[in-house]
């Protein structure tokens, strides 16, 4: 029903904005990915998403039409609200969540609070060929490179070094080589930890 709101911020938080369109104040729940896009500017533009319940009329909004997309496929999956959905958003970029089910990384989607190893499944199960046709991925690549990464950080782990921070160095490597060999991911990686 609403496509996109584009007027004056009124209000920024990590969690919602509010943004004046015409004198009409709307309360918009974002993800933390689009807060880190959100322009300096007092004028913003955001893709909508409104979801209507018996006791509620909410509005989610995204800086990137492909946010909302994946969004919407999220939320299509039982078992995935559009609150657990926006906590996906805010905790890997959409990107992230993209090549995790694509891949079939159960383990990276169900590392997200409120995911357990069934509702990742169900969500690789679910979307899997969907993300690959509207993406136009190729499954073997990614899921290459990802054995790679997850060596890498498996590695890391052992040698006693915190996942999170691991994973981050890990994610700035590959995306930079994405043919890296596990070896040369560590490598890298240690000089950066």
């Amino acid at each position: 029903m609403i496509a996109h709101l584009q007027g004056k911020l009124v209000e920024k938080s990590p969690t919602q904005v509010v943004i004046d369109c015409g004198g009409v104040g709307y309360d918009v729940h974002i993800s933390l990915h689009t807060y880190s896009l959100l322009p300096n500017s007092d004028f913003i533009k955001v893709f909508t998403y409104l979801q209507i319940k018996e006791d509620a009329h909410t509005i989610f909004g995204f800086v990137e039409k492909s946010e909302r997309e994946i969004f919407k496929l999220l939320i299509s999956v039982s078992g995935i609200g559009a609150g657990i959905a926006r906590t996906m958003l805010s905790s890997l970029d959409p990107k992230q969540i993209t090549n995790a089910i694509a891949s079939g990384d159960v383990g990276t989607i169900q590392s997200i609070k409120g995911i357990g190893s069934k509702t990742a499944q169900r969500v690789i199960l679910d979307l899997k060929d969907k993300v690959l046709k509207l993406y136009d991925l190729d499954e073997v690549s990614m899921s290459q490179s990802n054995t790679n990464r997850d060596e890498a950080l498996s590695a890391l782990e052992v040698l006693g070094f915190v996942r999170k921070a691991s994973e981050k160095v890990i994610e700035k490597i590959v995306k930079e080589n994405p043919d890296a060999s596990v070896e040369s991911i560590i490598k890298q990686a240690l000089k950066s930890l």
